[in-house]
């Protein structure tokens, strides 16, 4: 099919939509519009992929405050980053509220170390996370992805969602920085410490 055709659709598309399109989303909306006919070709990823390339730099023009990003596993129109305080003057109230520092702390606990159960986050934390998981499984940055089966009591694990990708603009916990890019690991390391076991000089 001709890509100024699927060009259009596919902008329809992603702006319409509350949640980042993948590809093969984005495909699926496609075969719906465009049935092949008779001994026709269905569309195929190649095609979809093709459109959206060329969408991307058609957006990259300076006359555009906005493009077209993969993000959170999937394509979105986001505004690009010379106009967010401009943007934000009129849409603050739709910005997610802060997350407090336990939250915070929560989260990135989630983050590297998922799947995992909410007592191995206390064990870290040192606290108890019950309010902290809530409020996280309330804004849907992180989700319930099962229970731990080799564990007595078969507690839940819970990871990060597709949101929590779509808020902090990855597509996937591998794009997370590595600890030591974000922490001096120098400082957390142990100091060796030296001891001198050899019995007291005699008092004289």
């Amino acid at each position: 099919m001709p890509i100024d055709i699927l060009i259009p659709h596919i902008e329809a598309l992603i702006f319409a939509s509350d949640k980042p399109l993948s590809v093969i989303e984005i495909l699926g909306f496609l075969q719906q519009i465009f049935p092949p006919e008779q001994d026709g070709e269905k569309l195929n990823l190649e095609e979809v992929q093709n459109a959206i390339e060329a969408i991307s730099e058609k957006y990259q023009s300076n006359y555009y405050a906005f493009e077209i990003r993969l993000s959170g596993g999937g394509y979105q129109f986001l505004t690009k980053p010379e106009y967010h305080k401009t943007v934000a003057l009129i849409q603050e109230e739709k910005f997610i509220k802060k997350l407090s520092t336990a939250a915070i702390e929560t989260l990135a606990i989630i983050a590297y170390k998922q799947p995992i159960t909410k007592n191995e986050i206390e064990i870290i934390r040192g606290v108890n996370c019950d309010y902290a998981v809530g409020k996280l499984l309330e804004k849907e940055l992180v989700l319930i992805q099962g229970r731990n089966e080799n564990i007595p009591g078969k507690p839940l694990l819970y990871a990060t969602s597709r949101n929590f990708m779509d808020y902090f603009g990855i597509n996937s916990p591998e794009d997370l920085p590595k600890i030591k890019e974000i922490i001096n690991t120098e400082a957390v390391l142990p100091f060796q410490v030296e001891l001198n076991f050899s019995s007291p000089s005699p008092v004289e």
